[in-house]
């Protein structure tokens, strides 16, 4: 169901996009509706423009199941010892400088701390709102605000390399959705009284979307065909019930269906011929509401 009523212009699907740096993820939206003629588009997690990689992009009604996809996500992030700057990235300004040395084994110690679920501080130059406001714009006009720490999940993170000359580290993390890996990056830093930055990301993993699997966008301009698609039927991590005629005419007009099998809470798609999505349901105890309608 990744091409609906055979109309070129109306597809259904998700598309493993490899961001390029340089771009912003609306970039590569904008970018997207031009390939597939398509107007309804949209992303499912902001990278920052420097970084790089896996950015899952929904076209069509496939949008409206943003909601419904794993948002964990994997990332190698490439961090400089000996600085600090004001975005806690390579594009901001230098505020610290140290000539302390670290070594491999300190930097191993102290990623321990950031295992499990832990608060950070997201970074000053970031899109949260505080008081309806940006905290970028706050940090733009020099204006000071109060910011909340967040509790996130870091489920694994790991040192990959390490050159002691530069004092320049690769680190493997794999987090919960809302995770900064600025800040995990200055924290680390300041742990380790040195002082770091991230000069390169590339989120590796969202979800199910895996970066071995992903596509350039010259790619798509050049080769574009409803293939390149993923049917939202084998990768949204939902339950599944298979229609009968009467069920799909019910679910056609809203009704709500028997339920008898799936726990109350649930979400669990309703499909019918194979692998078309008819809908996504609400289980409401011995009932599925249907909550949206795709047929």
């Amino acid at each position: 169901m990744v091409l609906a009523k055979g109309n070129k212009n109306n597809y259904f699907g998700f598309l493993n996009i490899y961001k390029p740096a340089g771009m912003t993820s609306h970039d590569v939206v904008a970018c997207v509706r031009k390939i597939t003629s398509q107007r309804q588009v949209g992303h499912t997690g902001t990278l920052d423009p420097f970084a790089e990689g896996v950015l899952p992009v929904c076209v069509g009604k496939a949008t409206r199941l943003i909601e419904f996809l794993a948002d964990d996500k994997e990332y190698i992030a490439t961090v400089q010892f000996g600085k600090t700057t004001d975005t806690y990235d390579c594009e901001g300004q230098i505020t610290s400088t140290s000539d302390k040395k670290i070594t491999r084994n300190e930097i191993i110690a102290a990623l321990k701390d950031f295992e499990g679920e832990i608060e950070q501080l997201p970074p000053i130059y970031s899109a949260i709102k505080v008081n309806g406001k940006k905290l970028y714009d706050y940090a733009r006009k020099g204006q000071s605000v109060e910011i909340q720490p967040r509790k996130v999940f870091i489920e694994k993170i790991a040192l990959q390399t390490f050159d002691e000359t530069s004092q320049a580290a690769e680190i493997l993390v794999k987090c919960s959705k809302g995770t900064y890996i600025r800040s995990i990056a200055y924290d680390l830093g300041q742990k380790l009284g040195a002082g770091a930055y991230l000069t390169k990301l590339i989120r590796t993993q969202a979800g199910s979307f895996q970066i071995n699997s992903s596509h350039k966008l010259d790619e798509l301009k050049n080769n574009f065909s409803s293939a390149c698609l993923i049917n939202p039927f084998d990768i949204l991590p939902l339950p599944k019930l298979e229609l009968n005629e009467e069920q799909l005419d019910k679910v056609k007009h809203g009704q709500f269906l028997k339920n008898s099998q799936f726990n109350d809470g649930q979400f669990v798609i309703l499909f019918y011929n194979k692998d078309g999505i008819a809908a996504i349901g609400a289980v409401e105890k011995d009932k599925i509401k249907t909550k949206k309608v795709f047929v």
